[in-house]
Parts: structure tokens; C-alpha cells; sequence
């Protein structure tokens, strides 16, 4: 199949490699705004398998089966309807929309269309959380009491990233709040967030936190605690811990776990520590894009909805609200219709 891509940054980049893996994938064509991105992208794989347009329309009038959207969030929305005008299967970064009043105009824009779209939650396909969510559905752990989940990076994005994410809620632990949603199979009702600014003056400046702790209470009564910072020096460390009556069990607890065991002649974790997110989470984008080409064939339905992505975003935007008021707040509270 011939896969666009619209973007080739950082992650447009990765995604173009990723695809020129798989199988499925037999041509790319590419467009970015910066010629010289899309340039460095066909000098790579070479003129055979990557061909260069320079506009998302060309993209679209060049005979593609489905579309990958990592451009800026600003065009996510244009994007994503470009190609669902076309019938042409979408897969976009999250978020859906830099606001979730575009998010939901989108939603309605696209409802009804037939036109599958995967937003791109990669935690979905890492293999431990997998495991976790079957684990939780075959009820192994029992009932559910608490979840924990760690979003730690090793260092803060840029200055004009922070300015224009929306907010550590919105831009990082969002992909905490999509993945208890997906392991546990339950709805988030409340919300109560903290944060704290100890590090990049620029984060305080920007109105942003730059570590923070949200307790969110799920629809059968079990406690989730998240974690998440922008300042990890020993690496990037994601985990989640499920507490049931029964059993206990924690991803990302392998040798490359960024925390350094103080208790005598414990020697584990003795692996590098994973120092981004492309290396934590390699295995996930690939199986993330294998099940994409998969929409685009017809043989399987979109594994993370608009729907989806919004359920999640409104759990950041709650948070956020909590964050500067100081208070709970309910998901009913900020859901638009």
C-alpha cells in the first residue's frame, strides 16, 4: 500500500522510518512545510520508494491508500477532515485538536463519515501494558483498588513547545489518562490535581507546572494516582501498578527502569536506563503502524477513536481546571456536548 505522510519533524521522521519497515508499506509520499524536511526524507529511502508533493492536497491527489498526520497540532483538524473528505483512511498524532472545543468539532465533522481514524495513543500497543489490560480483564488481580501511573521525562521540551502545549496535563500526562482508561476499562468521574515548579523558570513563566500529582477517581470507585515531571535526570520512566484484592502486578519494571536501588546487594535494575521516549516505546509505534496498515486493508476497526482521544483530553482539562482552582473537579464539569 502507498502510505502519505503530512509532517516530517521529529516524530514525522521516526513514523516515515517506521513505515519503510513494514511489509505492507510499499511507497511513501511526503509533504512538510520546510521543503529541506521532506527533501532529507526522500534522499533517504530514495526516489523509488519516497516521492515528495509539496501541498497536503497533492499528498492527497497522489493515489494514497491511507494518510499519517504529525504535523504541527494547529493542522490536525484540517488534516484529519482533508482526508476523510477524501475516504482515505487517517492516522494522526495526538491530540486530535490544540483545544477540545475543536476536538469535539471535529468529532461531529467526522461522525457518520465510514471513514476509519486512528489517533495515535502508542501505549496501547506496548506489549507490558497489553498484558496488563489482559490481566485486568480476565480478572487475575480481582477487583481494582488502586492504579498508579508514572509519566517521568528526563528533561523539559523547549520553551516554545511549553508556551504552546496547553499545559503539562494536555501535552504528557494525557497519555496516562488514555492508558488507565484503556487497561482498567473504566471512566474517570473526578479529578484532584497539584503541581510544582522546582526546575525550568521558563515552564513558571509559561503558567505551567513542571511536575505534578493528580488522584482520579474511576466509575466503580477505584483510585488512580499519576505522577508526572519534566525534570527525570536519570532517564525517561514510564510504569503503571495495578493493585487488586487478589494480585499486584507493574509495567515497565524491567532492567532499563531509570531508579537506582539503594537497599544492600540488590543490583536490580543493572541495564541502561531508557533515555527517551523513541527508545521506551520502539516496539509500540511499529505495532502501532503495522495495525494502522491494517484500518487502511479493511481488516481491522480503528483501535483508538476520536472518541477515545477525547475521553482523555476531557480527564486533562479537568485537571488543569483543578490545578489553578485548587479544588476537585468532575469530568461532567467540563465535557462539552
Amino acid at each position: 500500500m502507498r502510505i502519505g505522510i503530512l509532517g516530517l519533524g521529529r516524530i514525522g521522521a521516526f513514523h516515515a522510518e517506521t513505515l519503510s519497515r513494514l511489509d505492507a508499506v510499499e511507497s511513501l509520499v511526503v509533504t512538510d512545510p520546510f521543503a529541506d524536511a521532506a527533501k532529507a526524507a526522500a534522499e533517504k529511502f530514495g526516489a523509488e520508494f519516497a516521492t515528495v508533493v509539496d501541498s497536503p492536497e497533492a499528498l492527497l491527489a497522489a493515489g494514497v491508500d491511507g494518510i499519517v498526520v504529525a504535523a504541527a497540532t494547529d493542522a490536525h483538524p484540517a488534516l484529519i477532515l482533508a482526508g476523510v473528505e477524501a475516504g482515505v483512511p487517517v492516522f494522526c498524532e495526538k491530540p486530535v485538536a490544540r483545544t477540545m472545543s475543536e476536538g469535539v468539532d471535529v468529532l461531529k465533522a467526522v461522525r457518520g463519515s465510514g471513514v476509519p481514524i486512528q489517533i495515535g495513543y502508542n501505549r496501547r500497543f506496548d506489549a507490558g501494558f497489553a498484558a496488563a489490560r489482559a490481566a485486568v480483564r480476565a480478572g487475575e488481580l480481582g477487583a481494582l483498588h488502586t492504579v498508579r501511573s508514572t509519566t517521568l521525562d528526563p528533561a523539559p521540551p523547549p520553551a516554545a513547545y511549553v508556551a504552546a502545549s496547553g499545559g503539562i496535563f494536555r501535552d504528557c500526562s494525557v497519555h496516562d489518562f488514555d492508558i488507565i482508561r484503556w487497561v482498567t476499562g473504566r471512566e474517570v468521574t473526578e479529578v484532584y490535581a497539584v503541581g510544582g515548579n522546582r526546575g525550568a523558570d521558563y515552564i513558571k513563566e509559561a503558567g505551567d507546572a513542571d511536575t505534578t500529582g493528580a488522584i482520579l477517581t474511576l466509575d466503580d470507585g477505584t483510585i488512580a494516582v499519576v505522577s508526572n515531571s519534566r525534570h527525570n535526570a536519570r532517564g525517561y520512566d514510564v510504569r503503571m501498578e495495578l493493585h487488586g484484592f487478589t494480585d499486584s502486578i507493574a509495567v515497565g519494571l524491567d532492567d532499563k527502569l531509570p531508579l537506582r536501588s539503594v537497599e544492600p546487594g540488590v543490583t536490580f535494575p543493572g541495564g541502561t536506563p531508557h533515555d527517551f521516549f523513541m527508545d521506551r516505546f520502539t516496539d509500540a509505534y511499529r505495532a502501532e503502524l503495522s495495525a494502522f496498515t491494517e484500518v487502511v486493508a479493511g481488516t481491522r476497526p480503528s483501535p483508538c477513536t476520536v472518541e477515545d482521544a477525547l475521553e482523555a483530553g476531557w480527564i486533562a482539562e479537568a485537571c488543569t481546571l483543578s490545578l489553578h482552582e485548587h479544588r476537585p473537579v468532575t469530568i461532567a464539569e467540563v465535557r462539552q456536548a
